[in-house]
């Protein structure tokens, strides 16, 4: 906008001078037929002043024309500059509230409390807090975001901030968790979800793992399918796209029918302090290489997820810091797909009935798919909501 606004004052400058030069030029012109005029004879009808009218006028038109066109272009920048700042989001104080039956004062109090710690990570706190009204939430604690703001010391900053978190309040999906208020204060930012008790896919994997739930191979199939569900919403009907760039367990919270729900969408992209080494187990090589980050990262993350439904193993297990491994779960499932022996590779847990093993040995393959080092020979997560209900009916 400055570039144009200099450009058109130029224009007109340099029009101006010129109009200058050219009556002061006519001026003298004329004062010389005069002269000229009075010692001798008569002009005739095709002399100098006649061709020095035509051109004034031819001058006068183009000029009118020039100016005109430059005022309106002026205009139009106005207008449109003007139309641009009534359209500014305002960037709101205090807290922000999405859903009706969160009150702000009840917020405000309850997260001034002690609450239940659910968990916590290098960029943050998961809590469990109930409101006056009886209204159990779950609230993440992001450590360090208003500091990376501050750096900004832009209010576009924290305008694009807020937008981002009001589009992804809007976010309606039965496979991803609604975010219902955030509050920022001077030291991080809280983020208000629904609460759900079961807890997250790690947790669950977790106590899977030390024989404390049993979670059936049709249990852990809907879960695959439930957030490939939630990657295709993301991936295929909002638009813009949203990525999810930090898809793991511990971002799959299950309810008590162990319907997942994805958490934390797009978070990655707001606050840039979140560190992706910390997902690595989980993180396309692409990613870890040049972070470079598409909708097939996405599936890559999934692929991982699906392989620890699938083994029942943590890919930071150390056995997968061995070469004989490998050197990580997807390089160990495709091996031992490759070789025909994915049934080595199953959780001893869920093997069961030849139908289901069946399944399963497919369901390695579309892992291993999925695991693919090229983004390009990854499937789409549309095309993997297909392949998915195609092995069992959901």
């Amino acid at each position: 906008m400055g570039k144009k606004r200099h450009s058109v004052k130029v224009v007109i400058i340099l029009l101006f001078m010129f109009s200058l030069h050219y009556f002061s030029d006519a001026k003298c012109q004329e004062r010389t037929s005069q002269h000229l005029a009075s010692s001798g004879p008569p002009l005739p009808t095709n002399s100098p002043r006649l061709k020095n009218g035509v051109r004034r006028i031819i001058f006068s038109v183009l000029l009118g024309l020039v100016t005109g066109l430059m005022g309106s272009i002026l205009f139009a920048c106005l207008i449109r500059s003007f139309v641009r700042y009534l359209n500014k989001t305002p960037i709101l104080k205090g807290p922000v509230i999405f859903s009706p039956i969160i009150d702000p004062k009840t917020l405000h109090h309850a997260l001034k409390n002690e609450n239940q710690l659910l968990g916590s990570n290098p960029h943050g706190k998961y809590y469990r807090t109930v409101l006056d009204n009886g209204l159990t939430i779950a609230v993440k604690r992001l450590e360090g975001f208003e500091n990376t703001a501050a750096a900004a010391a832009r209010k576009s900053e924290k305008r694009r901030t807020q937008q981002q978190l009001e589009r992804l309040a809007k976010l309606r999906h039965r496979n991803l968790m609604s975010l219902r208020a955030y509050v920022g204060d001077g030291e991080g930012m809280w983020l208000v979800y629904d609460y759900v008790g079961t807890g997250s896919l790690e947790d669950v994997m977790n106590r899977a793992r030390g024989s404390e739930v049993r979670l059936a191979w049709e249990a852990r199939l809907g879960i695959a399918v439930g957030i490939i569900k939630g990657l295709q919403y993301l991936h295929f009907e909002c638009d813009p796209q949203i990525l999810h760039y930090n898809l793991k367990p511990s971002n799959v919270m299950l309810d008590a029918e162990f319907e997942p729900r994805l958490a934390d969408c797009g978070l990655f992209k707001l606050f840039s302090n979140l560190d992706m080494a910390a997902t690595s187990a989980y993180a396309s090589p692409e990613c870890l290489q040049d972070c470079r980050y598409t909708d097939k990262s996405d599936i890559f993350s999934f692929g991982m997820i699906l392989a620890v439904l699938l083994t029942g193993r943590d890919p930071t297990d150390p056995f997968f810091g061995e070469a004989a491994s490998g050197g990580s779960l997807g390089q160990w499932l495709r091996h031992l797909q490759l070789a025909g022996e994915a049934r080595e590779a199953l959780d001893k847990n869920i093997i069961g009935e030849e139908g289901e093993e069946d399944e399963m040995i497919m369901a390695v393959k579309i892992a291993v798919v999925c695991l693919s080092d090229q983004p390009a020979d990854r499937p789409s997560s549309d095309e993997l909501v297909h392949m998915l209900t195609q092995l069992h009916s959901f």
